[in-house]
């Protein structure tokens, strides 16, 4: 009789050997994987099929090779030495699926958000991003802004939270403080070898995506292939999934409803986890346990943290131009993008970066972004705004002094060694 360890051994084995066969890949005989032409292209890890890019599969097929050749060695090894009649070479025929795994090895599926908090509305998000991935690549890049308002918990913190919330998902979650925008990633994968990228959204983010992704295709990064894709129709007027959003998740906190935010939550967290994020928003929002709407309104109004849900209040701050006007720097929530704001629309911003790329914007997205600290050139919240004992609090306050990174790599090196 097997025992549980064999039992989920052969499981995970089984797993990816149906994945690979579904692909028409062959075995090595070392848990690597070949296409149909020879090329390495995968390998088993914990029981499911990891593939690799182009640059990655250079790396891996050195040792893949010196086996195979070390294997044909050992076979000729005390036969005469005799030279191989030749034989005629068969003209090559394309075969379809290798071409289309060899698309989806190079192909990068990414989302990124804000995900403060995360919601069962994310989890749909990911879901559909591992649909889009079809085994290839998948990383999920959460956005890395922290204030009172509408960004309440640390970024570390946030992806603790979703990794434990989203489990199945959680080596695709990508925890990289260089990466503060959109831009940063694709940047990062057209330097990394990918040809393509997949960008899941939600839909009524889509045209926003897929205008300045494709826009500076070619100027700061470079694809064959992108493509926008939607994870679903999202109406915060709706009931269920397609209705949750993080500020609805604020506004409950605000209220002290913690009903109402555990339904906006995947129906696996338990309750205990839950209460342990909605304490984390309160605690990163400043709101006092207890208080309500009325009473919170002295430091905070409605449309600055929930914007949708106020849009009257958050419409005659923008016409009276007590928020959002020209030449102030403002971060666009979805993107991360940081720009000085040009012109000023009927509920609509034009920002240009430092870098000169100009990016449009709902007033409803965007938020006042802090000056970078001189020499540092890093936006984000001043550190009497961040909740002490926090790593980003350590980490603001590391980057305000020159040479900390360099101290940090070497202090990192040095345990590493002992």
């Amino acid at each position: 009789m097997k025992n549980f360890l064999e039992f989920l051994t052969e499981a995970g084995t089984s797993q990816a050997s149906s994945q690979a066969q579904k692909l028409n890949l062959k075995s090595d005989g070392h848990g690597g994987w070949l296409d149909s032409r020879g090329n390495f292209v995968a390998k088993t890890e914990k029981g499911k099929l990891k593939f690799y890019n182009a640059r990655e599969r250079k790396a891996e097929e050195g040792p893949v090779k010196q086996m195979a050749t070390a294997r044909a060695d050992d076979k000729l090894a005390g036969a005469p030495n005799q030279q191989p009649a030749p034989q005629p070479k068969a003209a090559a025929k394309p075969d379809p699926e290798a071409s289309d795994l060899d698309k989806t090895l190079d192909t990068l599926t990414l989302a990124f958000g804000r995900f403060n908090p995360p919601t069962a509305g994310h989890e749909k998000l990911i879901q559909a991003a591992e649909k889009a991935a079809a085994g290839g690549d998948l990383k999920i890049y959460p956005s890395r802004t922290q204030d009172n308002k509408k960004n309440p918990i640390d970024p570390d913190m946030k992806i603790s939270y979703m990794r434990k919330m989203f489990p199945d998902y959680k080596d695709n979650i990508i925890n990289d403080p260089k990466m503060r925008s959109i831009f940063d990633v694709l940047v990062a994968a057209s330097e990394e070898g990918y040809k393509s990228v997949n960008i899941i959204v939600g839909s009524d983010r889509l045209g926003e995506f897929e205008s300045l992704a494709m826009k500076y295709n070619g100027d700061i990064y470079n694809f064959d292939e992108i493509k926008t894709i939607s994870a679903g129709p999202r109406d915060d007027e709706a009931e269920g999934v397609g209705g949750v959003s993080s500020s609805k998740q604020r506004k409950a906190v605000m209220d002290d409803d913690f009903a109402a935010f555990k339904r906006g939550l995947p129906k696996t967290v338990k309750d205990a986890d839950a209460q342990a994020l909605f304490d984390a928003v309160r605690t990163g929002m400043s709101v006092k346990k207890g208080k309500k709407e009325k009473d919170v309104k002295e430091s905070y109004d409605l449309w600055e943290i929930a914007p949708k849900s106020d849009p009257r209040g958050l419409r005659d701050n923008y016409v009276k131009r007590k928020i959002f006007n020209i030449g102030d720097l403002v971060e666009n929530l979805n993107t991360g993008l940081v720009g000085r704001i040009m012109r000023r629309g009927t509920n609509y911003l034009i920002c240009v970066t430092e870098q000169d790329n100009m990016f449009k914007s709902w007033i409803h997205d965007v938020a006042e972004a802090v000056k970078p600290a001189s020499k540092t050139g890093r936006y984000g919240v001043p550190a009497h705004e961040r909740e002490v004992g926090t790593d980003s609090l350590t980490q603001y306050a590391q980057s305000m002094v020159p040479g900390q990174e360099t101290i940090r790599n070497f202090i990192n090196k040095y345990k590493a060694k002992r």
